[in-house]
């Protein structure tokens, strides 16, 4: 049995990956600082360590007590605006804590690694639908962590043999497994869409309505969680088997604008849901669309969720968990 060790198993990508990965018959290990995870998010049977991933010491201990054949990377910072306020936060946690699980990793002589990173390295792309070799160009001090990362992982294989899936996530969303995205500090559209529906937020705000876009607002790609956690198991497998390195967009394909969503979320949950309208924020880009052509050719990956799957999935979880992780399961 092929055991994996899960970084940010306790997250929102996290927590669903690892019933995903029990499912197909992996043995999970998950490791969490639950900073911004949830310990209830990891199903009993799971080994779990509450633990910093710059704990050098502390990893090592959980490498000798568990034979691990391949490590999932999700324990990484995502709040855009917040790098920019606190960068020195992102990069420690990033890219230092990132360095230090790789020379655990080659310190135990474990060699595979699916890495979770972003649509964000990509920055303002030229042009749409946006492929891998796309020109990357981060804005924000978040994308450039996670194409700091993807330079150090072919840095490794190159000089250590260690291969790496990296998976560029464009919008992740949606819920399944009876679990669901619950930030303490929530900057996704949909689960904020939501909020207002369920009567916690006032209104929604729309940032920029002067965008050079179908209806004027910014328009984003989105991917169910569920179809994320099959693209990393499809990542793994080609990993075990093939070990060469590689990189993939993970997205739809298709493009919703911010009015969009909000109108399907005003359909699916049947309520107002009051909108205001406000200035761009910095750094937006109008369109991020991926082409994920690749990853379909090679693996057969395709989603499974549409776009109102993903927000009535969103919403029966929200509805039933009006305080997230807060409430007992």
């Amino acid at each position: 049995m092929v055991r994996v060790l899960v970084t940010g198993g306790a997250g929102y990508i996290g927590s669903h990956l690892v019933r995903f990965l029990l499912e197909k018959g992996y043995e999970v290990v998950v490791i969490d600082n639950l900073c911004k995870g949830h310990s209830w998010a990891v199903p009993d049977n799971v080994k779990f360590y509450k633990i910093n991933l710059g704990d050098t010491k502390g990893l090592e201990e959980i490498f000798l007590e568990n034979n691990i054949d391949a490590v999932m990377h999700l324990a990484g910072f995502i709040e855009v605006g917040e790098s920019m306020l606190y960068p020195e936060k992102f990069y420690v946690n990033n890219v230092l804590n990132t360095l230090n699980l790789l020379n655990v990793m080659l310190k135990f002589n474990v060699k595979k690694i699916i890495f979770s990173s972003s649509a964000a390295i990509f920055g303002i792309p030229n042009s749409v639908p946006i492929s891998e070799d796309a020109e990357k160009k981060p804005i924000n001090v978040y994308g450039k962590t996670k194409l700091i990362v993807e330079n150090i992982l072919d840095d490794y294989d190159y000089a250590y043999d260690l291969k790496s899936v990296c998976l560029r996530y464009f919008n992740a969303c949606g819920a399944g497994y009876n679990l669901g995205e619950d930030h303490s500090l929530e900057t996704h559209l949909i689960p904020l869409i939501l909020k207002v529906a369920l009567g916690e937020k006032a209104f929604i705000r729309i940032f920029g309505i002067d965008y050079d876009t179908k209806d004027r607002t910014c328009v984003r790609d989105y991917v169910h969680v569920l179809d994320l956690a099959e693209a990393h198991i499809l990542a793994l497998e080609k990993l075990l088997f093939e070990e060469k390195s590689e990189k993939y967009n993970l997205g739809s394909g298709e493009g919703y604008s911010v009015r969009e969503i909000i109108e399907a979320s005003r359909r699916i949950t049947g309520e107002e849901i009051k909108a205001f309208e406000e200035d761009r924020r910095p750094g937006d880009p109008a369109v991020l669309i991926a082409d994920s052509s690749k990853i379909k050719n090679e693996f057969g990956w395709k989603q499974k969720f549409s776009l109102d799957d993903i927000i009535q999935s969103a919403w029966n979880w929200h509805k039933s968990h009006p305080q997230g992780f807060n409430e007992n399961f």
